[in-house]
């Protein structure tokens, strides 16, 4: 856990509650973690849930790695440290958005274990939802995809700390749902996940 710094600071609550909000949006705020290697699907599903749940009704946001590093992470690289922190702010960033009620979608590689659990319990204490979906290509598809260029790059040596490739993947070992997107549609991985967040109780049914 990171040390707070500052001193003398104390969490101000204010006079609407999250349960107001929900009540007002009519869904549950909660974090949908899509982990994965690069090119395994993460943000296809992503963006294609967030247009289903906008359809029906229901108010969410992709927090997507690259537009987060180009921002609020612009100044962390790719060692293991900085993927940490990375994810660390990323899982408070999650929360804030879970509190004002909003369903997040959060499309990182986020390759560590540890990290990942981190913000599951980050979630836990604040008695918020966090479901984490394993979106499961095997190394060769993912590479074969190669939406970026980016395993090509790091094959050739011009990328460093590339997952899957010279840094290690952690698959998650209890997640809430897997997606073998390489036997699944994309229509089919959305419809299960619409199925699973009306199960939790998060979003109404349709």
């Amino acid at each position: 856990m990171t040390q707070q710094k500052a001193t003398n600071v104390h969490w101000h609550e204010g006079e609407v509650t999250r349960a107001d909000r929900a009540a007002l949006l009519r869904q549950k705020g909660a974090t949908i973690w899509f982990t994965g290697l690069s090119g395994s699907g993460k943000s296809t599903i992503a963006v294609a849930l967030e247009k289903a749940l906008y359809e029906r009704g229901h108010l969410a946001y992709r927090l997507d790695g690259d537009n987060v590093r180009m921002g609020i992470n612009k100044n962390l690289g790719f060692s293991a440290e900085d993927r940490t922190e990375n994810i660390r702010r990323i899982g408070e960033v999650a929360k804030l958005f879970v509190d004002a009620g909003v369903i997040v979608l959060t499309s990182f590689i986020s390759p560590y274990r540890a990290d990942r659990d981190l913000v599951r319990k980050l979630h836990a204490d604040a008695g918020m939802d966090f479901i984490e979906v394993f979106v499961d290509a095997p190394l060769e598809v993912a590479e074969s995809r190669d939406p970026k260029g980016l395993y090509k790059k790091a094959r050739a040596g011009q990328i460093k700390n590339f997952t899957g490739i010279d840094d290690p993947y952690e698959p998650p070992l209890q997640p809430e749902l897997v997606l073998p997107t390489h036997k699944l549609t994309l229509e089919a991985e959305v419809q299960t996940l619409l199925e699973l967040l009306d199960a939790r109780g998060i979003v109404r049914k349709a």
